[in-house]
């Protein structure tokens, strides 16, 4: 199956998110309601993507983007899988039952943006100490101690 065959089937399961899924740079992009993260993963993973590569956020001010990168040896084809979650919320299912090495990519969006994982089997801080007081790589995070820097761009 190449990319172009994983749009056909992704839009005939996903009707409704066909024109969300794009091609750039050779790797799918598939932008997913977060309600069905986990469903949408767990297809991909039948369909023979094998490997999480890595999962991480992006603080937009408004909400977060969870991003997952997926990976097949087998088609030597990638795609991202984006999930936007409200910042009042800032919750979403875990992939750790479907790749377990999602634990502690999982552990550290938690520790840094401070998203919780429905079902991971060990939402704990990974980077951080138990008594830090927020999570850095939010937007909102305020820390006395750090010089803000001008902006350069």
């Amino acid at each position: 199956m190449n990319i172009n065959e994983l749009r056909e089937h992704l839009c005939s399961e996903y009707p409704d998110l066909c024109p969300l899924f794009s091609v750039e740079y050779g790797d799918g992009v598939l932008v997913v309601d977060a309600s069905r993260l986990h469903d949408a993963a767990s297809d991909l993973r039948d369909l023979g993507f094998d490997r999480l590569g890595m999962v991480t956020a992006v603080d937009t001010g408004d909400e977060f983007e969870l991003v997952y990168r997926l990976q097949s040896r087998e088609m030597h084809a990638g795609i991202f899988v984006k999930a936007r979650v409200a910042r009042d919320i800032a919750s979403i299912a875990s992939v750790t039952d479907l790749w377990p090495a999602a634990n502690w990519q999982e552990r550290e969006v938690y520790d840094l943006f401070g998203i919780t994982f429905e079902g991971h089997p060990d939402l704990r801080r990974i980077l951080l100490t138990d008594d830090w007081v927020g999570h850095p790589l939010r937007k909102d995070y305020q820390d006395d101690r750090i010089i803000r820097r001008p902006d350069y761009i």
